[in-house]
Order: structure tokens, then sequence, then C-alpha cells
């Protein structure tokens, strides 16, 4: 699709023979997720699905170099370093609920995540019905390296990844290109970018005939099949292996460990990895991760709510942002300067129900 111009609108909405069609339409924020974008993308989304003559949903980003690149973190620093606890509040609600309705959507839901897709970006591609990559896909839960915890979902379906594969993601950040992303199961689909506009075309036509919602889901899915492209092995498949025996452990200070302790060059790269991030979120993920395997998936939700409503006012999340996407100087002073200056407690804490209780998601 070509890029539209930003003064057009940052969330352009279409519909035609029974295909609907949302554009993230801020390129050169990378298509970042708005307040502005959730509320107008939720109640769409919600029309739609009470409309007979919409069979199908599309959901791409403008330009070539990202579907959506998270959440509008800089309004979030703003709010925090100011005490705006209530534009906290709003944003991670609205867009928790955002992606439970995603998840819940009664039609076939196509999110396009040509270019990156991190943070709030994941929140409204993973739970849709059909993800594709592309050559140009670059997916990754970055939260840990601002202070935050892989949120939008992340509670539920990072631990259902293969082995320890969400673990790994969650902690690290580690970037996934289209071919990893596909063999875990992110994307359900890959198809080469130059034929975007071919895949909606070839939606559209499908879907100008009224089927039942399992016809529907069966002919995106068939139509899909048809322009799908294997894409060969990725760096993440050759060291499955090398992650279950590293992160296949009962807390981050025994990953570390595990990892110093190898010597191979892989292993190390991750140390170094994890010695970037906030050693506070970390073990908040971990603990994050635990329950959510154990959890379906509206309460994964609600403990996100508690979570992240405390961290996003906190220090690390300040300081995160700041070092990475402010002043970008890379060199955060973390709250904890290691993983055993972590008060186990404190973690604990942080997922006690919240004083006003728990976010309601209906």
């Amino acid at each position: 699709m070509s890029v539209e111009t930003e003064t057009a609108g940052e969330i352009l909405f279409a519909s035609a023979d029974g295909l609907a069609t949302v554009l993230l339409n801020r390129p050169r924020a990378l298509n970042a997720l708005s307040l502005n974008k959730v509320r107008q993308l939720d109640p769409m989304l919600r029309q739609w699905a009470a409309d007979d003559s919409v069979h199908c949903v599309v959901v791409e980003g403008a330009g070539d170099k990202a579907f959506c690149a998270g959440g509008d973190i800089r309004a979030l620093w703003d709010a925090n370093r100011t005490g705006d606890l209530e534009t906290l509040r709003t944003f991670f609600a609205e867009e928790y609920r955002l992606n439970r309705l995603i998840r819940t959507y009664p039609k076939p839901y196509v999110a396009l995540m040509d270019g990156i897709t991190m943070g709030g970006g994941v929140g409204i591609s993973i739970h849709g019905s059909h993800r594709i990559a592309t050559e140009r896909t670059l997916f990754a839960m970055p939260e840990t390296g601002i202070g935050m915890i892989p949120d939008v979902g992340g509670t539920h379906f990072l631990p259902r990844l293969p082995g320890h594969v969400g673990l790994f993601l969650g902690l690290t950040g580690a970037r996934l290109k289209a071919a990893d992303a596909y063999a875990i199961g992110i994307a359900t689909h890959v198809i080469p970018s130059e034929r975007r506009d071919e895949v909606v075309a070839a939606l559209r036509e499908a879907e100008r005939e009224a089927l039942t919602p399992d016809q529907l889901q069966t002919a995106v899915t068939c139509i899909l099949e048809m322009f799908h492209e294997d894409p060969g092995t990725g760096a993440l498949e050759r060291h499955q292996d090398d992650i279950e025996d590293l992160f296949n452990r009962a807390s981050v200070e025994e990953i570390m460990e595990a990892l110093l302790s190898d010597g191979r060059p892989w292993a190390q790269e991750q140390a170094k990895t994890l010695a970037s991030k906030s050693p506070f979120a970390l073990k908040v993920t971990f603990r994050q991760l635990q329950l959510g395997a154990q959890l379906e998936f509206d309460r994964c939700m609600q403990v996100e709510w508690r979570v992240s409503q405390r961290l996003a006012a906190g220090p690390d999340f300040a300081e995160g942002v700041r070092a990475v996407i402010v002043d970008k100087d890379n060199a955060p002073r973390w709250s904890a300067a290691s993983l055993a200056e972590v008060d186990n407690a404190v973690v604990d804490a942080l997922f006690a129900p919240l004083p006003g209780g728990d976010l309601e998601l209906s």
C-alpha cells in the first residue's frame, strides 16, 4: 500500500466488498500506537464486528519501515515525570481492552506485520487470527530495556511459545525475523512485502460472498496459503537447544549464572544483553511469565494491569525511556544495580490487587 500523508489522519479506515481495512498512518513515528489511535480503532472494530457486510479486517502500517513500533512511549514518559497517573491508567486500560477485543474478534483479523512490530504493535497483531510476516519483519518485546514488562498480552502468549523461547524473548528483547517468527507460531504466514497489495486484493475478491464465520476463516487461510513462501531456517531455530539448556532455570539469577558459565559466544552475548536490562524488570518479567503459564487470557491481562500501573509510574521506566528514547545515551542508571540488589518482596508486591480493583475488560 502506498504511503499516506500524515496530515490525512494518523489512522485511516475503509470498507468495500466485504473487506475492511485499517492503515496505521504515522510512518515518520514508525506508526506508533497513540491513545488517539486506540480510541478510533476500538469502536471501529466493534462496528465492523456487528456489520454483516464486513467479512474480514486487514490491518497494516503506512510506509516500508514499520507495522507498528510500539506504544506512544514518549507520552507515557511525560506522564511518569509529571505524576499524571490518570494518563497512565487510561492508556493501559484502553489498550488492553483493545488487545482483548482483537483476541475475541468474531471475524478474520489479518495483521500485515511488514516491518518493525514491537510492544504495542505486537498487541494489535499477535492476537489476530492471521498474522503475516515479510522479509522486512522485525518482531520483539524489548520492554525490559526500558524498565517495563512485555505486556499487551505477553503474559499469556509468551509462556505458550515452544519450550522456553517465550521467556528468552521476554527477558532479552531478542529481535526475530520472518523465519523465526513463523517457526514459533508468532506469524501464521510469510509473504513477500512486494505482494502486500496482491494479498489484500485477493482477500477482497474472496470476501465478496457472504459466508458463515467458519467459512470466512477458512477462505482467508486458503488465500494466505496461496501466497505463503517458506522462509527457511532462522537464527533462533539454530539456538533452540541452547535456550532450553540455559533458560530452563528457577530464577533469573540461575539463568545468568548458566550463561556466564557457558563458554560459547552465543551464551556470552545473551549474558551481556541481560546485563544491560533493568534488573528489577527482569525479575518482575520472570515472575510474570511464571504466573501467565497458569492463567487464562483475561486473568493475564488483569495481572498486566496491576504490574504496568506500578512500573509505568516508577523510576526504572522513567530512566529506561530517558536513556533509550529521549537522551539516547544508552546508559541507564537503574534502581537496582544488580539482580542481587532487587528485593523479592517488592517484586511480589507488584502483583497484588490495586486499590481501585482489577481492570474490567468487557
